[in-house]
């Protein structure tokens, strides 16, 4: 029998354990999906202190090592668990990690490269029983490891046969502190990362893991696209267009078992694409919870998302008074910016007819948003992935999207491709663009309602789910190591 390729995820976050954003989504359901009869993969967290007791008393204790970090030699507890078909492997130094917050913290430049440098180290103590064949880093907290391995583990025969796969789940944060750090935490100085990592008189992780590792994805393939760009580039647009060689752009997924409206728990009726009818109890029920009219004829409106100007939560406030002279609802759900949240809320307190606001993030909440509406509204100003919208879909919910990043991957819309659309999307970021799209929804709604459960089937029928995601990192992993 072949011997299984080892695919180490490394990753500051993964549910169920921990989860602040679609980092933990992703970290937590794509390896299961990447393992089969070709590929072992395995994840490697920092053992956190918000991770939940009901896991902590699962974790079986392996042993513990030191790991040095520039001058300071550190401890580091190895513990393992096994959930579902996925090995976990868990790091602990409560100097590090025993942290009321994920992050955030005064030290997260040293936090990060504990743990870096803990992963690699690591390596080696679970080699006799999984031989690492590739690292697959994500987002700036893992960012080092390619660095560290290739300067500080170069010409070990059992680091150098690892390949690494950095994937970029957010450009906004990419971890940039002080030249200190190079010397004083890092034990860089003078190796030739000292030089490639510097940006703007700083050091800058990310930018050390797109150099360093073998290949480079984003979560989309417009994303790819775009980051090459000053519009998006995060000014490392020349990096990554010198780097187009090794930038790949794979779409995430959604996990289609836990949300699936034939069977989730959380929502009053559940229904399938031929039952879809179903749909109207949620939403008369979600009205009646939110104090909403309770009509069935008027389209319900919904946005579940973090209140910045990154979702278009900017566009959203500012087209609220045009909205209410329309003959639509909208529900918001999420926190963010004050400003946001106190300009949405208080137009839905003196608006509560046909407007209402939760300024929280609440998880059963949002299934009965999803399942209750009857359009998804993510009018982002740039979107690396998303999954929202994809989870609308699946339940029914046409998506309104700006076509940016992999919402413009994701949703077909309307304006362009008829009644094979799955969705609505508009170009520009402006609230022209927004209100001229909510408009073409109306039409469509009240105009022409047989176009809009045609629509509302391609959406259902779309497979956003994680095997196609998985087969296409299968692939990129082959071609680093054939």
């Amino acid at each position: 029998m072949t011997e299984k390729k080892r695919v180490l995820f490394a990753a500051f976050e993964a549910t169920p354990f921990i989860k602040t954003g679609g980092l933990g989504d992703v970290a937590g359901a794509l390896p299961s999906y990447v393992k089969d009869d070709e590929f072992d993969a395995r994840v490697i967290l920092p053992l956190l202190g918000s991770i939940p007791d009901e896991y902590r008393r699962k974790m079986k204790y392996v042993e513990n090592y030191e790991v040095r970090l520039g001058w300071r030699t550190q401890y580091c507890g190895l513990f393992t668990l096994r959930r579902g078909n996925v090995t976990y492997y868990f790091l602990d130094n409560e100097y590090y990690f025993r942290r009321p917050q994920v992050y955030g913290e005064f030290d997260d430049g040293e936090r990060v490269a504990f743990f870096s440098k803990a992963v690699l180290e690591t390596v080696r103590h679970i080699a006799k029983n999984y031989r690492t064949d590739i690292l697959h880093c994500n987002d700036w907290h893992t960012a080092l490891i390619p660095v560290f391995l290739r300067e500080h583990y170069n010409g070990d025969p059992l680091y150098d046969r690892i390949k690494t796969v950095f994937t970029i789940h957010n450009l906004k944060f990419q971890g940039q502190y002080s030249r200190y750090m190079i010397g004083d935490v890092l034990g860089l100085m003078g190796s030739p990362a000292d030089g490639q990592m510097n940006k703007d008189d700083s050091v800058n992780f990310l930018q050390g893991a797109v150099i360093y590792s073998d290949a480079v994805t984003t979560v989309s393939p417009t994303y790819a696209e775009e980051i090459c760009t000053v519009a998006y580039g995060e000014r490392l647009e020349g990096l990554f267009e010198s780097r187009k060689y090794k930038l790949y752009g794979i779409i995430n997924g959604i996990d289609r078992k836990v949300y699936d409206p034939a069977t989730d728990k959380a929502i009053v009726a559940n229904y399938r694409t031929d039952t879809v009818e179903k749909k109207l109890e949620d939403k008369l029920v979600l009205q009646r919870e939110l104090g909403l009219k309770e009509d069935p004829n008027i389209p319900l409106f919904v946005m579940v998302s973090r209140l910045t100007k990154q979702k278009g939560a900017n566009l959203v406030a500012e087209l609220l008074p045009a909205f209410k002279e329309r003959e639509m609802q909208l529900a918001v759900l999420g926190t963010g910016d004050f400003g946001f949240e106190h300009a949405i809320g208080d137009f839905a307190y003196n608006n509560s007819e046909n407007f209402a606001a939760r300024i929280t993030f609440d998880e059963p909440m949002s299934r009965r948003f999803y399942a209750g509406a009857d359009v998804f509204m993510m009018p982002s100003e740039f979107e690396p992935c998303g999954l929202a919208q994809m989870i609308a879909m699946r339940y029914g919910t046409l998506p309104l999207v700006r076509e940016t990043g992999g919402l413009k991957d994701t949703v077909s819309g309307y304006w362009d491709c008829g009644e094979e659309a799955n969705g609505f999307s508009f170009r520009d970021f402006d609230t022209t663009g927004l209100l001229n799209a909510v408009d073409l929804v109306l039409n469509i709604w009240y105009e022409h309602p047989d176009t809009w459960k045609k629509l509302q089937r391609n959406a259902m029928e779309m497979h956003y789910g994680w095997e196609e995601s998985a087969a296409k990192y299968r692939d990129l992993y082959r071609s680093l190591l054939d």
